[in-house]
């Protein structure tokens, strides 16, 4: 049995409920591109709304990060991964968490204890010192020693400026072959992360105040790969279990070691893995110019570009044989991955074949840039053309500098490290500006229009096609997104007819009703709903009149009165057969 089942079986046999995983790509949550962490999907229910399991949860989630792409290639970082996690909403607290803990890790996994240390929260002017987590460690056996007392930025942990907040606990494994010293030092990178454990028990308000909370949660993650490295006693997670079908397949189909290659490899692995996840998922993501779809494309462009080093053969299917592979390893927990096998390997291919062309667009750029400072005798590239080739083109400084090393040129890489900083800072800033109030809640407006989108896709059915579906949606404050299935522009007439009939519902002031059922039951019903997956085997489902029937996780209006007029601002097209409606309430 792997780690995952391990893992969940054991909280499963202490009365947790195990959850499906969320999609990767949020549904109706603008904060953020992809899900980050195993808590996000759960936001509602740390804020205090009822979860159809129960208080005890537990599951592994599929999570994207990409705010330190520049690290992929080392021996730890991925852009896809899986978090494993357990929940307490408002049931068991500190004492049980760290008890669970310590027994999974060395009763399940039979990790000595002398390869264990953890942290605590030192405590501040307005949180004391965690003195009931210190207590509950030293209980199982961890000594003084090898406990350290950090502070806000190790040991504490909030979303955003304001909301559910608490200390945490962080566990290490001594991951070094010597003996462990008996001092902690989390400075000391022998000593690995495995495991934090968060305890919500306060709240932070907008102005800075903090309360202690009613009903205290516990968020807790494990990250898959890391432990399985850690467990299987390597220092490269990419030559754990985890990679290794994938990595031999790279070895494949490049005729190459690993040993020697290690950085391009795991790069490819990686990103293309990631890409496989992306395009799997049911909201219908496809390589494209903004949010997901230009993280999309650009990480399986960085993968070519890195198969170009190892010498891959272009006209070759390898990122299709790479990608069955993973299909292969991870479609008996995430099924998504079958079902859309045959998008996932077409479009892989057609983002390949459109890279071929842009790659030889930037060849000729090079060219040209060659040939003026040959006329101007200047034999450097500056900062600022390195930087337009790197985000016009995608290439890479090396490959820039190689090209112009063959030439006779140099690169001012100072002034291109210049530009791309700034550059990265500016998605620093765009990025936390997106994840604001990520935990803060739905705002009165964002409640309206998670109704108004009910309403817009029971119209879309009504007016233009009985088969339409929605295939993703994102709601902020300012206006509604919903992506629905069509192999055709709506006409202007048919908006129209749609605006009309939505503000005919919303004026006859319709109650909206909550109805909890089994998940099968809903399906035999006729229910609709996207994602399916992600929904546990008691669901809600929000019933307007006879008009509408959805599996949704909310918030809603109480009556469609509340709602305000509705007003489409725009239809366009998403992606191939799927089109896009922006509207709004005033």
């Amino acid at each position: 049995m792997n780690l995952k089942d391990l893992y969940i079986n054991f909280f499963k046999k202490r009365g947790h409920k195990e959850i499906p995983s969320a999609p990767v790509v949020p549904e109706n949550n603008p904060s953020v591109l992809f899900n980050t962490a195993g808590m996000q999907p759960l936001i509602p229910y740390l804020m205090g709304k009822p979860h159809p399991y129960g208080a005890r949860l537990v599951n592994a989630q599929k999570c994207i990060r990409t705010n330190d792409l520049e690290e992929i290639g080392n021996t730890t970082h991925h852009t896809f991964f899986e978090m494993l996690g357990n929940w307490s909403l408002g049931d068991y607290f500190k004492e049980e968490s760290i008890s669970y803990s310590y027994e999974f890790l060395t009763k399940t996994l039979n990790i000595p204890r002398e390869k264990l240390a953890v942290t605590v929260f030192t405590g501040n002017e307005e949180i004391p010192r965690d003195e009931v987590s210190a207590v509950a460690w030293r209980k199982m056996g961890i000594p003084d020693e090898r406990i350290a007392y950090l502070g806000v930025e190790d040991n504490f942990w909030i979303a955003g400026d304001s909301g559910p907040c608490g200390t945490d606990t962080e566990i290490f494994y001594w991951k070094s072959n010597e003996d462990a010293p008996k001092l902690f030092d989390s400075e000391d990178n022998r000593w690995v992360e495995i495991w934090n454990n968060v305890f919500m028990e306060f709240y932070k308000s907008s102005d800075g105040n903090i309360k202690e909370l009613e009903k205290k949660n516990v968020d807790t993650g494990m990250g898959y790969e890391r432990v399985v490295a850690i467990l299987e006693g390597k220092d490269d997670n990419y030559q754990s279990s985890v990679w290794n079908n994938i990595i031999k397949k790279m070895e494949d189909i490049t005729n190459l070691s690993y040993d020697g290659h290690e950085k391009e490899m795991r790069i490819i692995a990686d990103h293309i893995r990631t890409a496989t996840f992306i395009l799997g998922d049911y909201s219908g993501i496809k390589p494209a110019n903004t949010d997901q779809g230009y993280i999309l494309r650009r990480l399986i462009r960085r993968a070519i570009r890195h198969s170009r080093a190892l010498n891959i053969n272009q006209d070759n299917d390898w990122e299709k044989e790479i990608a069955k592979i993973i299909i292969n390893q991870y479609s008996k927990y995430y099924q998504e991955l079958e079902v859309n096998k045959e998008t996932i390997l077409s479009e892989l291919a057609k983002e390949k074949a459109r890279f071929s062309k842009t790659l030889e667009k930037g060849l000729k750029e090079f060219d040209k840039l060659i040939n003026n400072l040959n006329n101007s005798l200047n034999k450097e590239i500056s900062g600022k053309s390195a930087f337009k080739l790197y985000d016009t083109y995608g290439f890479p400084i090396e490959l820039t500098e190689e090209i112009a090393f063959e030439k006779g040129f140099t690169v001012d890489t100072r002034g291109f490290k210049q530009m791309y900083k700034e550059h990265q800072e500016k998605s620093r800033e765009g990025a936390i500006g997106k994840f604001k109030g990520g935990l803060a809640g739905d705002t009165e407006i964002e409640t309206r229009l998670h109704t108004a989108t009910h309403l817009l896709n029971a119209a879309l059915k009504a007016v233009v096609d009985k088969n339409i579906h929605q295939r993703g949606s994102n709601i902020t404050p300012e206006r509604l997104r919903f992506d629905f299935n069509s192999d055709r522009k709506i006409t202007k007439e048919e908006l129209i007819k749609v605006e009309e009939l939505v503000n005919k519902w919303i004026k006859e002031s319709l109650d909206v009703e909550i109805i909890q059922m089994t998940k099968e039951k809903a399906l035999k019903t006729g229910m609709e709903c996207v994602f399916i997956d992600k929904y546990p085997d008691i669901v809600q489902v929000y019933k307007i009149n006879d008009i509408s029937s959805e599996l949704c996780g909310g918030p809603h209006v109480k009556n469609t009165k509340e709602i305000g007029t509705f007003k489409i601002i725009k239809e366009e097209a998403s992606s191939a057969g799927i089109r896009r409606i922006k509207a709004t309430i005033i």
